[in-house]
């Protein structure tokens, strides 16, 4: 197979990522082998370790990369100089959109944790913790404003996750949600 027309390593390397969500959102990690992600791309198998030098590193990358993303966009978006209460309707809208708009690699970062080396899962963990830390301050910001009354910060953080992320995998455009 010979490179394709236009192609150059970053592009090549989208493709790779984009690629493999598709294909694990739908198979899962371990179905999945680096042949297919290469056909899918329209490379040679041994292409992919110009930039990936196994396929744990790959899976590692898309989920790092997602949440580094999901993290550096709240960044962008997170209101200044308001109340708690503001700032949580800021976090729940910005939850739901950019999750809704990701689902496959919502998908994969949450169901996929379990194919990640120790290692690799300790590093996607504290990212994944620096996005829980940004709702517990925001809820620690609503009890010390006397805006809300939580009695286990951590419990309701992973509530709200868990309802929020669970809305955005039932949301589908046009649908009933």
């Amino acid at each position: 197979m010979a490179r394709l027309v236009g192609s150059d390593g970053a592009r090549t390397e989208a493709a790779i990522r984009r690629a493999a969500v598709d294909l694990i959102a739908a198979k899962g990690f371990e179905a999945v082998s680096l042949r297919e992600i290469a056909k899918a791309v329209g490379i040679q198998a041994s292409s992919l370790y110009r930039y990936f030098p196994s396929k744990h590193e790959l899976l590692t990358a898309i989920i790092t990369q997602h949440l580094e993303h999901l993290l550096a966009q709240w960044e962008a978006v997170k209101p200044k100089g308001v109340d708690a209460l503001e700032r949580l309707h800021a976090f729940i809208e910005f939850h739901v959109d950019y999750h809704s708009a990701k689902h496959k690699e919502v998908f994969v970062s949450n169901m996929e944790m379990r194919s990640l080396t120790v290692d690799d899962r300790q590093a996607v963990v504290a990212l994944r913790n620096r996005y829980e830390s940004i709702l517990q301050e925001i809820l620690r910001g609503g009890i010390d404003e006397g805006l809300f009354s939580i009695p286990d910060i951590r419990v309701a953080t992973f509530a709200i996750l868990a309802m929020l992320t669970g809305l955005t995998m039932l949301y589908q455009q046009g649908g009933c949600l």
